[in-house]
């Protein structure tokens, strides 16, 4: 197995990162605990929560996978675990108030009561991994690291990250806690995927100059590059049919996930995958991980059985070859994803 290190830190971990966001909704304990253990015996260490999950986020559910995954963690050793969580910020409204009331702003009140209340749930006394889920344009930037900063002092997070984030808004993070002499991020995760390639536009640039690591999420597009919605299928269980009927914002991302382009760009991948000897959720994965900047990519299931061809992803490297072919998809269908 190939480890990788996340930016500056001491965090060695596993190409693929085990995402756990459909446990409590999607996923009940007990698959849950099926893919967990399934990613386990593949040799990955690395596994991401937040507590706004499950997905959809909603109040009444908000922190149940963290206390799923807090109770599988106790069946493992927690030292060969790297664990990652989130403090789930303000979200420009698209996420509700979860744990605490009033606004999830990202100040020293807030970031110190989700801390409690994640490392509660998940029965453990430190994180390794503490990442700002969306930023919080509010709050001073100067707050939020010293208070970020107060829970590496305390022993409550080793290192930390941020999530959903600009190039401007990492860069000045880093550069508030370079010059306050306070830990800085060393991770990003965001969006990235064959069907959206946003970062290498400029975040990517400023991950390699400035060490930081990206922890790419949705490398399947949200389910979208298996395939299952072309030819105009509306397959059941599926995230973007149930948002179909879902509110207005689910509604928004289900188009913005489900499209003209992003399929039309998902039928050339599944030629290119099919051509490679390979599926294409497993071409979407490897690619995700064919980066420099790239420490480890988040996938994530809704059954043990859907994980097999992610987990086929540490197996394969992509040649130029392939490299290129999907160049020339995106060269033909530019940012389908907006």
């Amino acid at each position: 197995m190939e480890f990788r290190y996340i930016g500056k830190s001491g965090l060695r971990v596993t190409p693929i990162c085990m995402g756990t966001m459909s446990f409590g909704t999607w996923s009940d304990k007990s698959e849950a605990f099926r893919i967990l253990d399934k990613a386990f015996d593949r040799g990955i260490n690395f596994y991401d929560t937040a507590e706004i999950y499950p997905v959809p986020p909603t109040a009444e559910l908000a922190g149940l996978t963290e206390e799923i995954f807090g109770k599988w963690i106790k069946t493992r050793p927690r030292d060969g675990l790297i664990i990652a969580t989130k403090v789930a910020g303000a979200a420009s409204g698209w996420f509700v108030p979860p744990i605490r009331q009033g606004l999830t702003a990202i100040d020293r009140h807030h970031i110190e009561r989700a801390i409690e209340g994640s490392l509660r749930r998940l029965g453990i006394d430190y994180v390794d991994l503490y990442q700002v889920h969306w930023p919080d344009t509010v709050v001073p930037i100067e707050e939020s690291m010293e208070a970020l900063d107060r829970l590496v002092q305390a022993g409550k997070v080793r290192y930390l990250g941020t999530s959903n984030e600009t190039s401007y808004g990492l860069t000045k993070g880093n550069t508030v806690a370079h010059y306050e002499g306070l830990a800085r991020f060393e991770s990003i995760q965001n969006n990235f995927s064959l069907l959206n390639r946003r970062f290498l536009d400029e975040l990517a640039e400023v991950c390699r100059r400035e060490k930081v690591s990206l922890l790419p999420y949705s490398p399947i597009g949200g389910g979208v590059l298996s395939g299952k919605y072309n030819d105009g299928a509306n397959p059941a269980n599926a995230r973007f049919s149930d948002y179909q009927n879902a509110d207005s914002r689910q509604q928004a991302m289900a188009k913005r996930f489900v499209n003209e382009g992003t399929l039309a760009s998902t039928a050339r991948y599944m030629e290119i995958a099919q051509e490679a000897g390979m599926s294409a959720v497993t071409l979407a994965t490897a690619w995700s991980m064919n980066f420099d900047f790239v420490a480890s990519t988040i996938i994530g299931a809704r059954t043990a059985e859907q994980l097999d061809d992610s987990l086929a992803a540490l197996d394969v490297k992509l040649d130029d070859a392939i490299m290129e072919a999907c160049d020339a998809v995106h060269q033909q269908y530019l940012y389908p994803m907006g």
